[in-house]
């Protein structure tokens, strides 16, 4: 992120400077083996000339700390949490000849001297403190609003923005600091890198997020995302989609408004569509299985009539034949929940072919098993095939035995 990579910029320079003078300080001074105004701990001359000495010899200055040391990462972290993290950076990305030769200048300075190198970089420690999430969320948003920002900055603000709401709590902050207006009034942008980068910003906001879910739907986003996910644009479509399911997910005030936006009929399009990028139809299809799924978990909700369309269901059932196997998994775990509901299964077998395409199916899976590659995978596709034909075959006994 751009303030990321401001701040790292000024700590590569800064630290790698000061702190080299703070280690020979360290090495040098083996009467401040403790700081009590710090609280930090000195490490002894012998100590530290052991590490330099094993590191020349090496010519590795990584040796100077362990991968698991929480010192080394502070740094990759975006910024420093104690002086130590800084020292332990700077030492680990310089050339051990010159922290020998640092260590041999500084043994001429005096305690006075020692003690401001040691105020700089205590100084130099509180300039680089990183700004909070709640802060870089502000600035994101504040460039968003910025109607004259060049699309590349306003593109890195997305990007930022997309980064920092994955946690659930700054998702929740999020339109308290006013940036889901500004990030759903993006989904109008003439750009489709803006759009996308928008969708994908919700998406993630609303993720197992019943806070944020109902703060998108109040705000209408909902129809205008269900539009992208038609969009000709892949990529587009495929953030759109992920938006639309997270946002409706385990939502059922959602999946109204999803069913009373047409929602279904999009659905319908894409996966009836072999022409359409596989990776939309994979989406979809999920999505399918998802609504399903709480279809079943809450029977006491009228089942949407999509789902007893015999003409979805033969779309969902055709996705069986496909020659990916992630697609064909995918659709098979839609088709049994689909199964589990109050549809006919005469539908699925006179209609949709279904006893016809697992019986396929079930010969490619087990050409598959015989191939070295994907016969783990095919097998475990292979019992939730014969799961599905269980399903269905005892479905269909039930309704020939007693029709409705």
């Amino acid at each position: 992120m751009r303030l990321m990579i401001a701040f790292t910029t000024i700590a590569a320079a800064a630290a790698a400077a000061l702190a080299l003078s703070i280690f020979a300080a360290r090495a040098s001074a083996d009467g401040l083996n403790k700081s009590a105004s710090t609280g930090l701990y000195w490490s002894t001359a012998k100590e530290e000339g052991d590490l330099v000495a094993k590191a020349d010899a090496a010519g590795d200055s990584s040796l100077l700390w362990d991968d698991d040391d929480e010192n080394h990462r502070d740094f990759d972290a975006g910024g420093f949490s104690s002086l130590d993290g800084m020292l332990q950076w700077a030492i680990g990305h310089s050339d051990p000849s010159k922290l020998k030769e640092a260590v041999k200048d500084v043994q001429r300075l005096s305690p006075d001297e020692l003690k401001k190198r040691h105020m700089e970089i205590k100084e130099l420690m509180e300039k680089l403190k990183m700004p909070s999430d709640a802060q870089l969320m502000r600035i994101a948003i504040d460039d968003l609003k910025n109607s004259s920002l060049p699309s590349e900055d306003r593109l890195r603000a997305l990007e930022e923005l997309s980064t920092l709401v994955e946690p659930i709590d700054n998702a929740n902050e999020l339109h308290k600091l006013g940036g889901l207006i500004i990030v759903i009034k993006q989904l109008n942008h003439p750009e489709q890198e803006v759009r996308t980068a928008s969708a994908l910003i919700l998406g993630k906001a609303c993720q197992n997020n019943p806070v944020v879910q109902k703060q998108v739907l109040e705000l209408d986003a909902l129809a205008k995302l269900i539009k992208m996910a038609r969009s000709e644009f892949v990529e587009e479509a495929i953030k759109a989609l992920f938006a639309v399911s997270a946002l409706i997910r385990n939502n059922f005030v959602g999946q109204e408004l999803f069913y009373a936006e047409a929602g279904e009929l999009m659905i319908q399009d894409i996966l009836s569509n072999s022409s359409i990028d596989i990776r939309i139809q994979k989406k979809s299809v999920l999505l399918v299985a998802d609504l399903a799924e709480c279809q079943l978990e809450n029977g006491s909700n009228p089942e949407p009539l999509f789902f007893h369309n015999r003409f979805f269901l033969r779309s969902v059932v055709d996705l069986l034949a496909s020659v990916d196997l992630d697609l064909q998994e995918k659709a098979l775990y839609a088709v049994k929940n689909l199964l589990q509901l109050r549809t006919e299964a005469l539908v699925f077998k006179e209609f949709c072919g279904l006893d016809a395409a697992l019986e396929k199916m079930r010969q490619q899976l087990q050409q598959l098993v015989m191939e070295e590659n994907d016969s783990e995978y095919a097998k475990d596709v292979e019992t939730l095939r014969g799961e599905v034909e269980r399903i269905f075959i005892g479905k269909l006994n039930k309704d020939t035995q007693f029709p409705t």
